[in-house]
């Protein structure tokens, strides 16, 4: 049984209920999907300010999961995906790298079409950082977050206008910049006749597969183990563990440790 963590860094629950429900229709039948949402932080994550609130309680919910194979950050920004890449001991996978990894296999030409328009700078940042610039396209429909499942907010109706306008410049792939999408891939593709890639589906088999091939972080340089000092404050809870304890991925931490696998 291979065991996939999915966490929502934002606390919006129903959000984590659809982008579960969309992870469980694509795993393997051999995978054990479990979808949590943040404890802390933001409603939603529209922009640098709530990113750098949700990355706690990103970190806090892969603590609390030493026994997973691999996670996946449910954030189409990548939230903290570094970060969490140095702190848990099993692989994570960001929606963004994945869905992005997953396109270009099918299409030279793609659009990502997220959700507000304050939200392409920093997707385009993402972009360029994957390797994508000169193939991808970053748009927005202009939906808020909490819309996309808000009834008669009109949000799936913006959405793809901006997918139809997408593609008459050119896009040959859609990729849905927000997993709070997830549900709607299979009516898009349809209606589109192209591929629509969503980032949760995409995850999840990229986390199959890295599980599946036993690898696991490199420790070696940029991702190794933080060094271990005193946090104060409202943070102090998240002081880095001393590395023999993290390695053994227990859960049980002695009280002078500051990183807790419990909710504060």
């Amino acid at each position: 049984m291979t065991k996939i963590l999915i966490v929502n860094p934002n606390t919006t629950a129903s959000m984590t209920e659809t982008i579960g429900a969309a992870a469980r229709a694509v795993a393997s039948p051999g995978t054990e999907i479990s979808a949590v949402t943040s404890s802390m932080g933001p409603v939603s994550i529209e922009g640098y300010y709530d990113e750098a609130f949700a990355v706690p309680g990103l970190i806090q919910a892969l603590m609390n999961a030493p026994d997973a194979d691999a996670a996946i950050v449910a954030c189409f920004d990548d939230t903290g995906l570094d970060a969490a890449r140095t702190a848990a001991r099993f692989p994570v996978v960001g929606i963004c790298e994945a869905a992005l990894v997953t396109a270009g296999q099918i299409a030279k030409r793609i659009a990502v079409v997220t959700t507000l328009p304050r939200s392409i700078v920093p997707l385009e940042e993402l972009v360029r950082r994957y390797g994508f610039a000169e193939r991808v396209q970053v748009t927005a429909c202009d939906v808020a977050v909490l819309d996309l499942d808000k009834p008669g907010s009109g949000a799936e109706a913006k959405l793809e206008a901006e997918i139809s306008r997408a593609l008459d410049k050119g896009a040959e792939a859609i990729v849905l910049g927000c997993a709070g999408m997830a549900d709607l891939v299979q009516k898009l593709s349809h209606k589109f006749g192209v591929p629509v890639v969503d980032g949760v589906a995409a995850a999840v088999k990229q986390a199959e597969a890295l599980a599946g091939l036993k690898l696991t972080t490199s420790r070696r340089g940029s991702y190794a183990s933080p060094g271990v000092k005193r946090y104060t404050g409202l943070l102090e809870q998240f002081a880095p563990l001393d590395p023999s304890l993290r390695a053994t991925g227990s859960g049980e931490c002695p009280p002078d440790d500051r990183l807790r696998r419990s909710n504060p």
